[in-house]
């Protein structure tokens, strides 16, 4: 018990913490070398922990120690392009969530939506079918709108001004768009209003789990 009070801590610290860090070197003139820093750790030590995890481990830790190496060469770079590297990681986030619910309203497949509607509230009726199409779609536009925002913002404002967004407004924005949906399906569906919004999270987990 007290190692998961101590688990959960820690990531709540690091998901406050990080975004907090990021965001004050990249409002800082002064600190490119510690940006750059804050830049690249999350992508180093995720890239070490699939490399220590793969059947070929040898092979990946021996590539993560070259790119390492490449990356001190080249860190005078790095140091005055990071931001680059804070916007790649976000459009990364942006662009896998967009093809996730994109990927499922072509070829014929289930809209993701109407996946996880059927996980709650099956069998669906034909407006329910139709609605949690719907819902994929804003749900496809809102990361796409994410990551062209994103986007526009880097190019051209401040890198202070793009952290504000990418740090601190988008998960209050993805809260703000789970909130609207909620109270659009219970004005457009009344037979659904004892559902709850974290029933669609449960629900996510569930099915994501199963085979496709």
């Amino acid at each position: 018990m007290t190692f998961r009070i101590l688990r959960w801590l820690g990531i709540a610290v690091l998901a406050i913490g990080y975004p907090l860090l990021a965001h004050y070197t990249s409002k800082s003139a002064h600190d490119s070398n510690l940006g750059a820093l804050v830049a690249i750790a999350p992508v180093a030590i995720f890239a070490l922990i699939l490399a220590w995890r793969s059947n070929q481990r040898i092979f990946l830790l021996g590539v993560w120690a070259v790119a390492g190496a490449a990356l001190w060469a080249g860190w005078s770079t790095l140091e005055h392009h990071f931001g680059l590297v804070y916007w790649l990681q976000y459009m990364a986030v942006q662009l896998l969530l967009f093809m996730t619910f994109a990927r499922t309203l072509v070829g014929g497949r289930q809209p993701l939506c109407t996946r996880l509607a059927e996980a709650v509230h099956a069998p669906l009726t034909p407006e329910h079918k139709i609605y949690a199409r719907q819902v994929t779609i804003a749900w496809t536009l809102f990361f796409a709108s994410m990551a062209l925002v994103s986007t526009l913002l880097l190019f051209l404002t401040p890198l202070s001004t793009w952290s504000v967004f990418a740090n601190f407004l988008t998960l209050p924005l993805v809260a703000v768009m789970f909130i609207a949906e909620y109270w659009v399906r219970r004005w457009m569906l009344p037979d659904t209003r004892n559902t709850r919004i974290l029933d669609a999270v449960r629900a996510f987990w569930k099915t994501s789990a199963r085979p496709r």
